[in-house]
C-alpha cells in the first residue's frame, strides 16, 4: 500500500524529479515538475504528521533492513514538524518563483535553478526524516550543493563571492560533523541514532564522545549561521535570486537546528550528561550576543536584503536561547520559532523580490515614498515586521512569551532584559522601512502606482497572513511544538 512508503516518497519524489527536468531542458517545464513535486512533498508531510500524531512514531526499514543494521527513516513528533515546515515553503514559493526568476535569472539557466531547488528540497527533507547519523551527512551535502549553485545564480557579481564564502563555511561545517559521527561510531559502532542514543549511556563521559560532541556542535553551528560563525550567511541571502533566498532563509538554518536538537537531546541527552562541558551556557551566552549585536547590524544596514539577513542571524539567536534554557517553554519557544520565523522570514523575503521587480533596488535610500506605489507590498513587509518584533496578534508574539516564561522559570532576569532589548532593535529595523515607505516624498518622476504583479504578490500574501493566524489559532504551530519539546525533554538521561 502507498500510505507504507510515505517515508521513502518524501525523499524519493524530489531526488527523481531534478534529472527529469535537466532532460527536459526547459524552464517552464522545470517549473511545473518543481512545483508538483512541492505539493506532493506538502501532502506526505501533512499525512506524515497525522499518522505521527494518531499512531505514535513511525520505522521505515530501507530495503526491509531492520535498525539499526540496515538504514532507518524514522519519523516522530519533532521531525514531522520540520516536514511539514520546509515542504510548505517550497510549495508557496514555487509559484512565486516563475515571474521572480523570469525577470532575474537568463531564460537558459532557469531549467537548472528548478533542478537544484528540488534537490536542495530533498536534501532538507532526507536530512529531517532520516534516522541515521551518516545519511545525515549525506543529504546535508545535496542541499549544501544545490543550495551554493541556487546562490551563486543570482544576477548581482557579488552572488558569486557570497556562494563561495558560503561554500567554504558549509564544507568546514559538514567536515566538523562528519568527523564527529565517526567518533561516535568508533565508540559505540552503530550509526542509527536510536541506537547510538543507548549505547552512548556506557561511554558517555569519555573523551572520544566528549570531542564528538564538540565537533557536532561547531559544525552544525556553522550550519545554523549561530554568532560568531554566521558571515556566510548575509551575503547568501542578499545576492542570491529573491526566491532562493525565501526559500533557503527559512528553512536551511531550520533544519539544521533540528540536526542540532535531535543530537544534544535525543543522543547525548546532553542536560544530565557531560556537565562540564557547559554547553548550553555557552549557548545562552552566544544567543544573547546574537540576538543584540545582530539586531544592531540591521539597524545600521541601508540595504533591506541585508538589513533582514542579519535580522536571520538574530532571530536564530532566539531559536538557540529557547534550547539553552533547557526546560519546556524554553524548548517548546526553539521549536515553535522554526516555523514562525520561516513563515515570517520567507514572506518578508519574498516581498523584498517584489521590491527589487519594480524599483531594480532594496536600497532603503531608492525608496521614498514607496507606500504609494506599492501599498500591498509595503503592509505585507509592515504586518510581518510585526511578527519579527513580536507583536501580540503575530507569530512572533508565540515565540517571545514562552521564552520569556522560561526565562522565569530559572530565573534569568537577564536573559528577559535582553529578549526585550532585541524586541526593541528589531522595532526600530522595522520602522526604518515604515520610515522611508510612508513618511518620505516620493521622486516627482517615480510613477503614482506599480505595485508588484498578483503572481508574486498572492504567495507572499499568503505567508503574511499566516504571521497572524498562527499569531491567534496556534492548535497546530504550538500544539506540534509542545508535544516535540516533551519528547525531546524525556530523552534527557
Amino acid at each position: 500500500m502507498i500510505l507504507d512508503h510515505l517515508p521513502a516518497l518524501q525523499v524519493v519524489v524530489p531526488l527523481l524529479a531534478a534529472p527529469v527536468i535537466v532532460l527536459l531542458r526547459s524552464g517552464r517545464a522545470g517549473w511545473l515538475i518543481a512545483t508538483l513535486v512541492s505539493w506532493i512533498a506538502l501532502a506526505i508531510a501533512i499525512l506524515l504528521f497525522v499518522q505521527v500524531h494518531g499512531t505514535g512514531v513511525i520505522s521505515y526499514a530501507i530495503g526491509s533492513w531492520p535498525p539499526p543494521w540496515g538504514i532507518e527513516y524514522r519519523v516522530d513528533a519533532l521531525n514531522s514538524y520540520v516536514l511539514v515546515l520546509v515542504a510548505l515553503i517550497a510549495s508557496v514559493v514555487l509559484p512565486y518563483a516563475r515571474t521572480s526568476i523570469a525577470a532575474e535569472i537568463p531564460e537558459d539557466r532557469h531549467y537548472l535553478l528548478y533542478c537544484m531547488f528540488v534537490l536542495c528540497l530533498c536534501g532538507l527533507l532526507g536530512i529531517a526524516i532520516t534516522g541515521d547519523a551518516f545519511n545525515v551527512f549525506v543529504f546535508l551535502e545535496i542541499s549544501s550543493l544545490s543550495g551554493y549553485v541556487l546562490v551563486g545564480l543570482g544576477r548581482d557579481r557579488r552572488a558569486l563571492r557570497a556562494a563561495y564564502q558560503y561554500l567554504i563555511m558549509g564544507t568546514i561545517g559538514a567536515t566538523f560533523y562528519v568527523i564527529g559521527v565517526g567518533l561516535l561510531y568508533l565508540m559505540t559502532g552503530t550509526l542509527n541514532l536510536a541506537d547510538m542514543a543507548t549505547r552512548l549511556a556506557a561511554v558517555e563521559e569519555t573523551r572520544p564522545v566528549l570531542a564528538a560532541l564538540a565537533f557536532i556542535t561547531v559544525g552544525l553551528s556553522l550550519k545554523i549561521a549561530l554568532f560568531p560563525l554566521h558571515v556566510w550567511l548575509p551575503g547568501a541571502y542578499a545576492y542570491a535570486p529573491s526566491a532562493v533566498a525565501s526559500f533557503m532563509a527559512a528553512t536551511a538554518t531550520k533544519v539544521s537546528v533540528y540536526v542540532l536538537l535531535r543530537f544534544v537531546f535525543g543522543v547525548f541527552g546532553v542536560r544530565l550528561a557531560l556537565p562540564q562541558l557547559h554547553l548550553l551556557d555557552m549557548l545562552m551566552v552566544l544567543s544573547a550576543i546574537a540576538m543584540v549585536v545582530a539586531s544592531l547590524v540591521a539597524l545600521l544596514e541601508r540595504d533591506l536584503k541585508r538589513l533582514l539577513a542579519y535580522s536571520s542571524v538574530a532571530q536564530i539567536g532566539y531559536i538557540t536561547l529557547g534550547l539553552s534554557l533547557g526546560n519546556a517553554d524554553g524548548m517548546t519557544a526553539a521549536v515553535v520559532h522554526l516555523f514562525n520565523h520561516g513563515i515570517t522570514k520567507a514572506a518578508l523575503f519574498m516581498l523584498a523580490g517584489c521590491i527589487v521587480l519594480r524599483t531594480g533596488t532594496c536600497r532603503l535610500d531608492a525608496l521614498a515614498g514607496l507606500a504609494r506605489r506599492m501599498p500591498l507590498t509595503c503592509f505585507g513587509v509592515v504586518l510581518a515586521g510585526l511578527s519579527l518584533v513580536g507583536i501580540p496578534g503575530t507569530a512572533g508574539f508565540i515565540t517571545k512569551w514562552h521564552l520569556v516564561l522560561a526565562a522565569l522559570q530559572e530565573g534569568h532576569w537577564w536573559v528577559i532584559a535582553v529578549i526585550a532589548t532585541s524586541s526593541l532593535l528589531a522595532a526600530g529595523y522595522v520602522w526604518k522601512f515604515v520610515e522611508v515607505a510612508y513618511m518620505r516624498t516620493a521622486p516627482s518622476a517615480a510613477p503614482v502606482r506599480e505595485e508588484a504583479p498578483l503572481s508574486l504578490l498572492v504567495p507572499a500574501w499568503v505567508l503574511v497572513a499566516a504571521c497572524v493566524y498562527f499569531g491567534v489559532e496556534t492548535s497546530f504551530s504550538l500544539g506540534g511544538a509542545r508535544e516535540a519539546a516533551a519528547m525531546l525533554l524525556g530523552a534527557l538521561r
